[in-house]
């Protein structure tokens, strides 16, 4: 009986550090990277008044996201998130390139901003109105029943 317990104590030992090894390494943090944002080389290569969309997207690649009208611009987008054990992931940079257009497609501007910039950018404002105003589910469901027409059903 002693034998067994003295081959226990090692194997006690080397599971309670595996386990605690395991906890630590649980909590170390992982990063993700999401979306792409042209480097600033690429970025000078691109000439304010003489590049159009074609050759921007040439250049540089497609973008991301690109603005609902015809004339608005491209919106090319990085973001670098950590994840750390069971906590929510957490932004801990983000980089947006904005090339905006003129109406006729040639390059008018390159604007980079940052997660410190503190800016917000619409990536689209279009907003679709509802026509149901101040009614609830019910009201909704109930002002329908008047309207029922059992001869519809039949034929």
């Amino acid at each position: 009986m002693v034998g067994i317990t003295k081959r226990l104590k090692p194997a006690c030992r080397i599971v309670l550090l595996g386990t605690a090894l395991s906890a630590l390494m649980a909590c170390t943090a992982i990063y993700r990277n999401h979306g792409y944002v042209p480097s600033e080389e690429d970025l000078a290569a691109i000439k304010v008044g003489v590049d159009t969309r074609d050759t921007v997207a040439e250049s540089v690649g497609s973008p991301g996201a690109s603005g609902v009208l015809k004339e608005s611009g491209y919106y090319y987008v990085a973001t670098r998130m950590r994840h750390y054990g069971p906590r929510e992931p957490q932004v801990v940079s983000r980089e947006l390139v904005a090339i905006s257009f003129d109406q006729r497609g040639v390059v008018r501007n390159i604007e980079r901003y940052g997660l410190e910039d503190g800016r917000v950018i619409p990536l689209s404002t279009r907003v679709t109105s509802s026509s149901v105003e101040d009614k609830t589910f019910l009201r909704q469901l109930l002002g329908n029943l008047g309207r029922f027409n059992p001869g519809s059903v039949l034929d």
